[in-house]
């Protein structure tokens, strides 16, 4: 029988009791009469669940079966057991905690999605005595009171290592088992764990202890301690300008981290939720407990490190590192937008402008893949792609649950995964979702070839306009078009790849779009519009536009003003288009705005605001300011591809790197999917050495000059 007959012959089950709160353990005795040859259980929840075989805990998947839309996939996982079965007696147990499924995920609102009652699904394969058997889920199975009393994914957890509650049976509930599909995505899991920096009293006489960097994951607790005895923490990222505890930008998300202690040396991790943070408050904790009592847990997706780059400038060098540490923080299953306040979720637009820069710094493959599947199965009969996938609220901008550049992502993602990992099969699964989005755009435009009058986030959180304004001051309908546009440019490329019939029609109507948008946005006026006008080839002047552009950056005092609709594309306007000496001035500046003026500041991780935190040491604002937000990290695409000069797409791979002695000496390397590809310059007596290694046959550029290179070990030298 195999895995998918085995979990469909199972039974969904629920306590027959409500446990008020306290997450929920299933258990079930298994009798085992001779030597097992192997053992396997099929295993999925609504919630998050840990597995537990004769007291052992299963696998390493944290957080387990991840996020989905669960009204449509279920993710269920297999496990081997053969080496924790015995012969006799075993116990088989299941935690349930709240997770994304049963937790108040709606932007804080105290609003659940789905069923408040856990449901779980199993299936268990016993080889023993040259015989195979199974033990399925059903009304056998019995309920207990676990000792986490309380778990939510924004408010935390509570535990009680003294708690003994109720024991009840299980009964049958008839959920659906047709969204059952196979794990799809990365697991998640601990990636390393780090130990406090220091341990000091704030001025407001508090105790914090500080990790040194911003994680997401959670605090181990190791000590002595007397039954009774309470570990309490609170999170937050920075301190105040005095040198306090703050996380009022946490906003409602309570992120409750409370252990009640049994007697002795004991240790306590969180079984069922998350949290952001770099420095813990200790609210409480047994007498003369140690900072080396804490430790902090990386968690995220189990994604492969694939490329890196490292220059002569520290405060470059940092900028990356917390680039880095900004993907791996948000990538937990899903892209989300940020892994402390109450929201933690995946934002379409935020994803979409750091895709590219996310495939250079780790294998995303199989992650983005589990993603847009999700997004595939949340898209409107009309096309529409809801602003956050999964999408678990369905409020909307003037009756509408997207927005350009957000939705957008459903043309973009796809072809960017296609153009770092070259699977074709994937470009073929999303194409029809992909014209759907384009065909929804143009059943909701005022103006045919364009995207105009739709309310929109626009350039968000551009600097351009008011203090305190959320949207930049760049026109919403050319930021709109030339996103259309642009998709409508990958939607050709993407019918030409995969030999459809469409290529044409997309071919006539990119061109017809752009000729529209030239006679409709005969100038720009924001340095958002002059990126994207450039970036997109949206204006055969050229030049001047890039002259204009660069004009805009100079009276600025070289910083930048662009939000997350023009950041991504900002350096590539200016180096594409002969700027490339004020691309890098913007890249190596360091005071605000610009990516540097926050890494001055102690940034570990991206900030969502440029000004998240003021040159006076004031915060920009309560209600909407991250300091792990990752989208402004990908001008890390533009240090690969342009500086380190490793570009690959649709034609393979190129190779032009820009060496500047401005930002000194770079090394990078990138594991593609030809090989591994290094690019590195020093500078000697006034001349960039340039060292490259290319695993196939490929064109390299040295001063704009291209040849055609075997695969090999090259040196240049340029002036």
């Amino acid at each position: 029988m195999d895995i998918e007959q085995r979990i469909n012959k199972a039974q969904w089950i629920k306590p027959i009791k409500d446990f008020d709160g306290v997450c929920p353990t299933f258990f079930k005795t298994v009798n085992v009469d001779s030597a097992v040859e192997s053992a396997v259980i099929e295993l999925t929840v609504t919630g998050v669940y840990e597995l537990y075989v004769n007291g052992s805990r299963i696998g390493n998947y944290i957080l387990a079966p991840g996020w989905t839309n669960y009204e449509k996939r279920l993710q269920y996982q297999t496990y081997d057991i053969t080496d924790y079965i015995q012969k006799g007696e075993n116990l088989i147990e299941v935690t349930i905690g709240s997770g994304w499924y049963m937790s108040r995920i709606k932007l804080g609102k105290d609003k659940r999605i789905y069923t408040p009652s856990p449901y779980l699904i199993a299936a268990i394969s016993i080889f023993e005595g040259g015989k195979e058997r199974y033990i399925y889920s059903d009304s056998s199975w019995n309920v207990k009171q676990s000792k986490i009393i309380f778990s939510d994914i924004y408010d935390g957890e509570i535990y009680d290592a003294n708690f003994e509650g109720i024991t009840c049976k299980a009964e049958r509930t008839f959920a659906n088992k047709a969204v059952l599909i196979p794990q799809e995505g990365e697991i998640i899991c601990e990636q390393e764990r780090l130990k406090a920096v220091s341990d000091f009293m704030t001025p407001n006489g508090e105790r914090v202890i500080d990790f040194g960097q911003e994680i997401t994951g959670y605090v181990e607790f190791c000590g002595d301690a007397h039954r009774g005895d309470e570990v309490s923490l609170s999170f937050a990222e920075v301190l105040d300008k005095e040198g306090n505890f703050y996380n009022a930008n946490y906003r409602d998300a309570k992120c409750v981290y409370k252990y009640i202690c049994k007697e002795g040396e004991q240790s306590y991790k969180t079984h069922t939720t998350f949290y952001g943070f770099r420095y813990i408050r200790i609210d409480s904790a047994p007498n003369n407990t140690p900072k080396d009592a804490f430790t902090a847990i990386v968690v995220c997706s189990d994604i492969k490190k694939t490329g890196t780059v490292k220059t002569e400038n520290k405060c470059v060098n940092r900028l990356l590192k917390n680039i880095d540490w900004g993907q791996r923080g948000n990538f937990l299953d899903v892209p989300t937008d940020c892994p402390q306040r109450d929201e933690r979720l995946g934002w379409t637009g935020d994803a979409q402008i750091f895709v590219k820069t996310a495939t250079y710094q780790y294998d995303v493959k199989k992650f983005f893949t589990k993603w847009l599947n999700d997004m595939l199965s949340e898209q409107r009969n009309d096309g529409l792609i809801p602003k956050i996938i999964p999408d678990v609220f369905c409020d909307s901008i003037n009756g509408h649950n997207t927005s350009p550049v957000w939705g957008d992502a459903a043309v973009i993602c796809p072809w960017t995964i296609y153009e770092t990992y070259g699977d074709k099969e994937l470009l073929k699964r999303y194409y029809t979702m992909m014209q759907k989005w384009i065909s929804y755009v143009d059943s909701v435009t005022d103006d045919e070839y364009l995207w105009t009058g739709y309310d929109s986030y626009g350039d968000w959180l551009g600097i351009d306009a008011p203090e305190n304004s959320y949207v930049g001051a760049s026109d919403k309908d050319l930021v709109a078009s030339a996103y259309y546009i642009y998709t409508l440019s990958l939607m050709k490329k993407t019918a030409k790849e995969i030999n459809a019939p469409e290529y044409e029609m997309y071919e006539h109507k990119h061109d017809r779009s752009r000729q529209a948008f030239i006679e409709h946005f005969p100038m720009c006026n924001t340095q958002t519009e002059y990126a994207l006008v450039l970036r997109f080839d949206l204006t055969d002047k050229k030049e001047e536009y890039a002259q204009k552009l660069a004009d805009l950056i100079h009276k600025n005092e070289d910083c930048l003003t662009t939000g997350f609709a023009g950041t991504s594309h900002l350096l590539f306007a200016l180096s594409e288009n002969g700027q490339i000496d004020t691309a890098y001035r913007l890249l190596l500046q360091d005071k605000y705005p610009s990516w540097l003026y926050s890494v001055k500041k102690g940034a570990t991780t991206i900030w969502e605001h440029w000004d998240g935190i003021k040159e006076n040491g004031s915060f920009w604002s309560t209600d909407m300011n991250s300091f792990n937000h990752y989208a402004y990290g990908a001008v890390a695409e533009w240090v690969f591809s342009v500086a380190a000069g490793i570009k690959i797409d649709e034609n393979g791979l190129i190779i032009n790197p820009h060496p500047n002695s401005d930002l000194g000496d770079l090394s990078a390397e990138f594991k593609s999917r030809f090989g591994k590809v290094i690019s590195k310059w020093k500078y000697e007596n006034g001349k960039a050495i340039i060292n490259i290694s290319i695993p196939v046959d490929c064109p390299i550029i040295i001063n704009g000059v291209e040849k055609y290179c075997k695969k090999g070990d090259y040196s240049f030298v340029c002036d």
